[in-house]
């Protein structure tokens, strides 16, 4: 299964934020889209980076409640992961596993295209399982008549 495979079932928007935007209005976006991790973008299709709930609980244990008034492009991940549509999945989770990432953007052609989270990857290896058990299973009721 590729990238291209997960985004054509899950869609391919992505929330981004201005790298000026504060830490409170990032919050607010996470808690609106229900998500973990946004795009720090100006134009909505380049990345300037990514920040995550992480990002921003790491930062607030050292400097508190005042962490809430900063601009985004203080706390973020500047040098940004990435994958494209035609990339294996399993490719995909060994990379996340490996650096520990939760979210990756997808690039097609240098823009931003959709975003992958390590649940989209380990929902697509069950629903693979899943088709996989089903053809063995025909195939033995098959041989077995």
């Amino acid at each position: 299964m590729r990238i291209r495979d997960i985004l054509r079932n899950k869609g391919t928007a992505v929330a981004t934020v201005r790298p000026d935007a504060t830490v409170r209005e990032l919050l607010a976006m996470l808690a609106e889209h229900n998500i973990g991790a946004v795009v720090v973008s100006t134009d909505g299709r380049t990345i300037i980076g990514i920040v995550s709930e992480r990002d921003v609980v790491r930062r607030m244990s050292v400097r508190g409640a005042a962490l809430l008034d900063v601009p985004v492009s203080e706390i973020m991940t500047g040098d940004v992961r990435t994958c494209g549509p035609d990339d294996k999945v399993d490719g995909l989770r060994a990379i996340m596993t490996e650096h520990r990432i939760r979210h990756l953007p997808v690039v097609e052609d240098g823009v931003l295209s959709g975003i992958v989270s390590i649940g989209d990857v380990v929902k697509s290896a069950i629903e693979e399982l899943e088709t996989e058990r089903q053809h063995l299973v025909g195939y033995i009721q098959t041989a077995q008549t």
